[in-house]
This record gives structure tokens, C-alpha cells and sequence, in this order.
């Protein structure tokens, strides 16, 4: 029986060894060889795989091994993403350190990755956890600080009450935690953030370069998340002051019917404006309680729009109009300018709460320019013409956009501008379990950066957790307390930690000189394998760890370490993996061990499965079954070498046409294999056509000689080496090889080959089918007419008519017009 004669675990094991032993899968720079960079999203050693990690890594490994035999100098490393809150939260719980718990994380899920046969370069591998690597996280911090790119201030920001730290807006869905979704609150602290703003139009403009090889919905969702909007600045003075109200609009046109203003709580005028009225108190009691409510869902349709007039009014800089100033929670300060012009017959938004706090509603465009009697039901939203606008009445309001905002200008009182929803990137974290951020506080000189000198600054050991929402290291005195670099006073070191998309932001730059000592890599070794050729990881870091990589490679260009303006050239997103319809997770209790799979199966199979079930960028769903199929198809592919090429032994005789059929479908599978492998990803596409050519082998043994049917076995086991890359070593070993089947060259295919040797055209009398011909492919006209007029069918329909022409299409069709 196979399944005596078939023992995974024993031939995978068996060539994982093999594989490091040989070294098969460090790299070296090679200028006389074109590189290839492949890399999965960084791991982060959660403790054991799941069958999400085996899906991504399985399909960086397969194109890994597929470039190789295509003669690149590949580079696909290992590491891992170390830091961060689970080992935290994992410490409370076991009563451990986080570096006990994420150390022992590693070694396990190492032996999985080992076990899967994923050929990594492991001499490349770090964890960010290492003080060699955060070292250099807090050199970049002073490198970024020195430029001008780093600065601290108080703010409002987002804090998760359950993680106890602050979160970037990125990291905020829908008003929950994007990791452990409770619900996001604001507190105001000082705050450390990097200016990723300054890249803002790089980041959009370099889209140009990777458009072609990345996903449009990414590149979309970054694009709505940078938020780019072209309108008109505009000062509207407020009454008795000199000082102005400043809003960005994209519709300028609609200036004439603002019937109020609306501030943020946060906006900087509202304490002065309220100041010294009999509305104070109620004014910051408001503030304080919207200063609560999450932005995120502020903004939403869900939240009720809750507004407050603060006694205060402002003018419209066209009509002169006096307009009351008010304040409500669905304005945030950090967007534009902190303030809304409100047009309520214009603005699906303003219009409710207009009508929510009985305010004016003016109605200015509409579709034929002239007043409607009664009030509105509802906002007009749609481009119209302009009304009760004065000197700007008739015109279309598309035009009236320029023509608003010119006469504004010409007026001093607005101007054309361009608005960005993206905000600077918050990096400070009360934790433990991250980058210390590399800052002295003294009373004499200030802040001072820690010298390049002194790094790295360590975290301390056996550090206790306080749960009060600060960070652990506050409360560590030989780590605060410390001696000020420039006076030699008294000093304290910063206790906040760097978000830890810092250490995912530049990882992938590492991988090519991850050893280097005094810098975080060589420009020559970073020149040579930059950029990342192929990137695998799902679209749901789209607006996080993509966008900070984005923007950490272009700082890294302007420092001088690399040259090129982007990390990533092609991103694959792979879709999740499912049971039940619903994405594998422990709290749903749907988890599959790719352990159990691997003990009962094989790594080859499951990797297999994986490839096979679904295209790489769709979900996929988990079968039992397919796992079955899997294993079925391999040990059929097995027989093939370890017991048929004996049973065809002594077979001389062969049919030539049998022949050439095997030998054009192992050409035709070849290019499917190598096309679906260089282009589109269809791995599932590839396999089946790899079945197709196993069935074929098993139709034609019999019928061919022993050399056609050894190499169509041998070219299925080289191109089956990619998906299942132990079975075919073992398989290329038992057919009499000792070399790597990493060391071979693809295989390459004949167009010529692939010619039929017999095609089929459609014979046709007066234009209906009447029978089809099998000839040549080269078949001359006199002789496709010939055989055309003898076949029985179509004789019956000509025989004693008159033939009034003969209609011949090359290799498609005979058409004989008869009377």
C-alpha cells in the first residue's frame, strides 16, 4: 500500500536537513546575478501559527523556490516583530516577563516554520526585541529629530482604556481599539510624534511607481485616507475683533447661505469667545463632556450631533451678513481648520442639525435658478444655478466656484487651498514592551537628545506592571533617574515607549546587512537587494504599516542610506482563511492546529491544500476534504516514480501519436505553470494543470517508450517542487539524482511542440453546420475542399446541385453555396 511506501514526516524531515545543511537558502550579493527580493509581512510571535501564517508564508516560499530555478539571486529572510502589547498583557496573566514569553514564543513557532520546509535565509534572522535592533530604531528617532521631524506636544488623543496606552488615529476603527476593540476615549497628554505630513504629496504622487503592482483598493484606501481636497480658505471676521475665522471649502459657491458657524470644542477661540459671558459655564461644560466622546464616532452617522451657541457671531465675507457662532461635537479640530461654515439647505449634515436647533435655512442653488416657495425637506446637494447670491445669481455653481473664490481674493478675504485629512503620526506608548524613546529631560539644558554614543538605552529587567495607564518604566528609579549629557546635573529619562509600526517601518532594509554593527545597514548592500520585488500580506495594513514603510523609506533616501523611492514594487494581498464561512479565530473556537495536519499528512500536503483551494488574494475556506484530495493527488504523483517507472521497465514498443500527445501536453503544461507563476498567481490554476498532466502520463504509459514517459514524470516532479517541495526532492533522489532539485533550471517549453497535429473545421452548406473535418493544420484548400465534398453527410446536401462557390476559411471552415 502507498501509504506504507509514502512517510512524510520521515522524508520531510529528512530534506529540511538536507536544506540547512547545504545552505540552500542564504544569500549573498552577487552583482553578476539579478536579485530577487521576496518577503512576508513580518510575524509577530504570538506563540503558535495558524493557518493564516501558514497560508502567507507557503506562497512567499513557493515564488521563493520558483525564482531560484529561474537563475535570480533570491533573498527571502526571517524575523520577527517583537514587541508589543500581547507580551505585556501575557506577563500579567503568567506572572512573567514579556521577554521570557516572546523568547519562548520564537523558539516554538521557528520549529513550525521549519517544519512547514519555508526556506528562509535564518542567518539574517533578528527580533526587534534585540537591543541591536531598537538601538537603531532610537538612532533614526535622533536622526529624525535633528531634521526636523520629530516634535512633542499636548494634545487630545485617542487612549484605549483596556490596552492602557495611546493609539494612532490609524489604529482606531470605528471608535473601538483596532486589537482588542474597546471602546477608544480621549485624554489629553504630551505626546511625541513623527511628521509624516512633511511626505504627504510623496506619498500620493508615489503611487505612480507602484500602481501596476499593487492592489487598487490600497492604493484607494490610502488615497481616502490621506484625504487630498482642492477648495478655497476662507476668512469670515468676527464681529467686534480683529480677528478672523478661517474654513477650508470645497464649495466656495454655497458661501451665500451659511447661516451659522460651527467651531470645534478644542478650536482655540472658543474659551476666549465665551469668556466673560453669561454662557461660560455652560460653554465648558459642554467642551469637557464632547473632550470625552471618541473623534471617530463624533463624526459618524450614528452619533447624535450635539451643539451649544456660544454667544458670539461672525460675518460673511460676501454678504455681510451677521452669522451666530456655535460649537458642536461633530467638528474636530484636527481637520481643516477646526471650523465649518454651515449651509443647511447644501449640506445633508448641517441641514439636520439645523433643524435640530430651529436655525436658518438659505436656499442658493438649485436646478433652474429660480426661489422655491415653502421649506425645504431637504438638502439640495447637486450642482445647479447659483441664487440669492447677489452679482454671483445665474451663474452655473461649478463656475460660481472660481468665481466666488476669485472675488474673495481679489477682497483679501480667502484664496484658493488644498486640505489633507492626514494627520502626523502619534508614536508615544505608556508600555514597557517597546523602543525606549532615546530623550533626557533636565532642568538646566532641557530636552536633550541621548548621544549616538550611548546607545542603545535598555529596557530594565523584572519591571512589575501597574495597570494605572502609564508607563511601567515611570516606576523604575535606576531607569528614570540619570546624569544629563551636556551639564553632567541631574536628569530623567523619557518613560514612554515608540508604537511599535516604528520597528515594522524598516525591518525589511535590515534584512539586507542585518548584522551590521555601527549602522542599520550598508548603502551598497541596501542598493543591490531594494527594493522588496514582491511583498505578501493582507490589505487590512493598508493604512498602517504601509503607509508608515512608505514614508520611513523616503526619510531613509533623504538620510542618505538608499537610493529609491519605494519599499515595496509589488504587493500581493492574500485572502483570510476560513471555517464555516468565518475567519479562524480561538474566541470563535474555530481554530485548525496546522500541527495536527502536518503529523497525520505532511507539511507537503497542507501546503498543497492551501495552494490549491482558492487564487491567493480570495478567501479561503477550510476542508477537511480538500486536505484528503491533497494527499491523494500526492501519493498518486508518488507512484508514478516509485512504482510505475519499474512497471514500464522492458516496454519498447510506443504508439507515435500517443507520444506526441504526451509530449505536447507536457510543453502546453509547462508554459501554463510558468505563465500562471510569472504574471497572475493563479497557483490554483497551475495545479490543475499539473493534475491534468499526471492523468495524462497515467493514459499514455502504456502507450509510449520508456525515455518519453521518464521525462514527462521528471518534468512533473521539477515543476511539482515549488508547491511541494519534499516529496519532490525525494522523488527527483529516487529517480537517480543526488543534485538539489533547487540547483536545476526551470524547465522552458517548445511553442513548436505544442502545434496539434490534427485540427478540426466546420463544414458548412449554405451557411448551416453539416459535419466537421479532422485534417492537418497545414492542409491546402483544393485538398480541405476535397475531403469536405466526400464526407457522407454533406454529399447528401450537394449531391446534383449546383455548386455556386466554395467559401474556405484556413483551419476554421468549408462553406459550399449551392443553388
Amino acid at each position: 500500500m502507498i501509504e506504507q511506501t509514502y512517510r512524510p514526516q520521515e522524508v520531510e524531515a529528512k530534506w529540511q536537513k538536507y536544506w540547512e545543511e547545504h545552505k540552500l537558502f542564504q544569500s549573498q550579493m552577487d552583482q553578476h546575478k539579478k536579485k530577487f527580493y521576496i518577503l512576508e509581512m513580518f510575524p509577530y510571535p504570538s506563540g503558535r501559527l495558524h493557518m493564516g501564517h501558514v497560508r502567507n508564508y507557503t506562497l512567499g516560499d513557493l515564488i521563493n523556490r520558483y525564482r531560484k530555478m529561474r537563475g535570480y539571486n533570491v533573498l527571502h529572510p526571517i524575523g520577527w516583530d517583537a514587541f508589543g502589547l500581547p507580551a505585556e498583557n501575557a506577563a500579567i496573566k503568567n506572572k512573567i516577563q514579556p521577554e521570557q514569553w516572546t523568547q519562548d514564543n520564537i523558539k516554538h513557532m521557528t520549529v513550525q516554520l521549519k517544519k512547514m520546509g519555508i526556506g528562509y535565509d535564518w542567518s539574517r534572522e533578528f527580533a526587534t526585541c534585540d537591543p541591536e535592533y531598537y538601538k537603531l530604531n532610537q538612532w533614526f528617532f535622533i536622526k529624525l529629530l535633528e531634521k526636523g521631524l520629530v516634535y512633542r506636544k499636548k494634545s487630545l488623543v485617542n487612549f484605549c482604556p483596556s490596552c492602557e496606552t495611546v493609539l494612532a488615529n490609524e489604529q482606531v476603527e470605528q471608535g473601538l481599539c483596532w486589537r482588542c476593540e474597546a471602546q477608544v476615549l480621549q485624554k489629553e497628554l504630551e505626546q511625541w510624534y513623527f511628521k509624516i505630513t512633511a511626505y504627504t504629496e510623496e506619498l500620493l504622487s508615489g503611487h505612480q511607481l507602484i500602481k501596476g503592482g499593487w492592489a487598487p483598493k490600497v492604493l484607494a484606501m490610502q488615497e481616502n485616507w490621506i484625504g487630498k481636497s482642492y477648495g478655497t480658505e476662507i476668512d469670515f471676521k468676527l464681529v467686534g475683533s480683529d480677528k478672523v475665522i478661517k474654513v477650508f471649502t470645497t464649495r466656495p459657491d454655497t458661501l451665500c447661505g451659511v447661516t451659522y458657524m460651527v467651531l470645534a470644542p478644542e478650536h482655540p477661540f472658543v474659551e476666549k469667545l465665551a469668556a466673560g459671558t453669561k454662557l461660560a459655564q455652560e460653554v465648558r461644560e459642554f467642551v469637557n463632556k464632547v473632550k470625552k466622546q471618541n473623534k471617530i464616532l463624533r463624526t459618524s452617522e450614528e452619533v447624535k450631533k450635539e451643539g451649544l451657541f456660544i454667544g458670539a457671531y461672525c460675518q460673511n465675507p460676501v454678504t455681510g451678513d451677521k452669522i451666530p457662532v456655535w460649537i458642536a461635537n461633530y467638528v474636530l479640530f484636527e481637520y481643516g481648520t477646526g471650523a465649518v461654515m454651515a449651509v443647511p439647505a447644501h449640506d445633508t449634515r448641517d441641514f439636520a442639525f439645523a433643524g435640530e436647533y430651529k436655525l436658518p435655512v438659505k436656499e442658493v442653488i438649485n436646478k433652474d435658478g429660480k426661489s422655491t416657495a415653502g421649506d425645504l425637506k431637504e438638502a439640495y446637494v447637486e450642482e445647479g444655478l447659483m441664487i440669492n447670491s447677489g452679482q454671483f445669481n445665474g451663474l452655473p455653481s461649478k463656475e460660481g466656484v472660481d468665481k466666488v473664490t476669485a472675488f474673495l481674493r481679489q477682497e483679501n478675504k480667502g484664496k484658493k487651498a488644498v486640505n489633507y485629512r492626514f494627520r502626523d503620526w502619534l508614536i508615544s506608548r505608556q508600555r514597557l514592551w517597546g523602543t525606549p524613546i532615546p530623550v533626557i529631560y533636565c532642568a538646566t539644558c532641557g530636552l536633550v537628545p541621548v548621544p549616538q554614543q550611548d546607545l542603545p538605552i535598555v529596557l530594565p529587567n523584572n519591571v512589575a506592571f501597574t495597570g494605572q495607564g502609564e508607563s511601567p518604566l515611570s516606576h523604575v528609579a535606576e531607569f528614570v533617574n540619570t546624569t544629563c549629557p551636556t551639564c553632567k546635573g541631574p536628569a530623567r529619562r523619557e518613560t514612554d515607549t515608540m508604537d511599535t509600526f516604528v520597528d515594522s517601518s524598516w525591518y525589511y532594509a535590515r534584512y539586507c546587512d542585518a548584522h551590521n554593527e555601527q549602522l542599520p545597514f550598508s548603502q551598497e548592500q541596501a542598493d543591490y537587494w531594494l527594493p522588496v520585488d514582491q511583498y505578501i500580506g493582507g490589505a487590512e495594513h493598508a493604512c498602517l504599516h504601509l503607509i508608515y514603510a512608505r514614508f520611513f523609506h523616503k526619510v531613509m533616501r533623504d538620510l542618505g542610506l538608499l537610493k529609491g523611492d519605494e519599499p515595496f514594487m509589488n504587493l500581493l494581498n492574500q485572502g483570510m482563511v476560513t471555517l464555516g464561512g468565518s475567519a479562524m479565530s480561538k474566541s470563535k473556537g474555530n481554530i485548525v492546529d496546522p500541527d495536527q495536519i502536518i503529523e497525520k499528512y505532511g507539511a507537503d500536503t497542507m501546503r498543497l491544500f492551501i495552494l490549491f483551494a482558492s487564487p491567493p488574494e480570495k478567501d479561503l475556506e477550510y476542508s477537511g476534504t480538500g486536505v484528503e484530495g491533497a494527499w491523494r493527488f500526492l501519493t498518486r504523483v508518488w507512484r508514478l516514480v516509485d512504482q510505475e517507472m519499474d512497471a514500464s521497465v522492458g516496454h519498447t514498443d510506443h504508439n507515435e501519436q500517443a507520444t506526441r500527445d504526451l509530449n505536447r501536453k507536457v510543453h502546453a503544461t509547462i508554459k501554463k505553470i510558468t505563465n500562471d507563476l510569472e504574471k497572475e498567481f493563479g497557483f490554483n490554476t497551475a495545479i490543475a494543470a499539473l493534475m491534468e498532466l499526471v492523468n495524462a502520463i497515467y493514459d499514455a504509459k502504456s502507450q509510449v517508450a520508456i525515455a518519453d514517459f521518464r521525462k514527462a514524470v521528471e518534468t512533473v516532479v521539477i515543476l511539482i517542487s515549488p508547491f511541494t517541495p519534499h516529496i519532490a526532492e525525494e522523488m527527483w533522489h529516487r529517480l537517480g539524482y543526488r543534485e538539489s532539485l533547487l540547483s536545476l533550471s526551470w524547465p522552458t517549453y517548445d511553442d513548436s511542440a505544442m502545434v496539434e497535429e490534427v485540427i478540426e473545421i466546420v463544414v458548412q452548406v449554405n451557411g448551416k453546420v453539416r459535419s466537421h473535418l479532422a485534417v492537418r493544420p497545414d492542409v491546402a484548400a483544393e485538398e480541405a475542399q476535397r475531403l469536405a465534398a466526400a464526407d457522407e453527410k454533406v454529399k447528401a446536401r450537394i449531391s446534383g446541385k449546383k455548386i455556386v462557390k466554395v467559401v474556405y476559411v484556413p483551419n476554421k471552415l468549408v462553406n459550399f453555396v449551392v443553388a
